[in-house]
């Protein structure tokens, strides 16, 4: 059996923002995170309507695109200088819900409030995982630097 280390603990520290009609999510989260130098960040709470939802469904390559009237349900993952890992689901008029991994291409509607927390003592990185054959979440303290 192969055991995980335990990564050291962290304090955070939290961000909130407010994305616009007509803003794409992707670009803007990079944008944050670029300006906040962001190195071990995570969505903390998310509420918000999209006009256009991007999604690739569990076990699929493609993406699925759909347009429309959507409700925030949850958004959740994380958040480096170098990427993300990032799960939407959303709800229709009716209230049916949809899931899976968030893409590029999600459009703001009326409004999407996010909190954003980052472990400040960690950093996050994305390395080939040879079980899953993915590059999956490595995490690392935070190195210090001194000038």
């Amino acid at each position: 059996m192969m055991t995980t280390p335990i990564p050291p603990s962290s304090e955070a520290r939290f961000y909130a923002l407010r994305l616009q009609p007509g803003q794409e999510i992707f670009s803007q989260l990079h944008e944050f995170i670029q300006q906040h130098s962001l190195r071990a960040g995570w969505i903390a709470g998310c509420t918000g309507s999209l006009t256009n939802v991007a999604l690739r469904y569990a076990g699929q390559e493609a993406t699925t695109l759909l347009t429309g009237t959507w409700e925030v349900i949850a958004l959740n993952g994380t958040l480096e200088l170098t990427g993300e890992h990032l799960h939407l689901s959303v709800s229709d008029p009716q209230g049916a819900m949809l899931g899976g991994h968030m893409m590029p291409g999600c459009t703001v509607r009326t409004t999407l409030e996010l909190v954003i927390g980052e472990l400040t003592g960690l950093a996050f990185s994305r390395q080939p995982c040879p079980l899953s054959g993915y590059d999956e979440l490595h995490i690392s303290p935070r190195v210090l630097t001194t000038q």
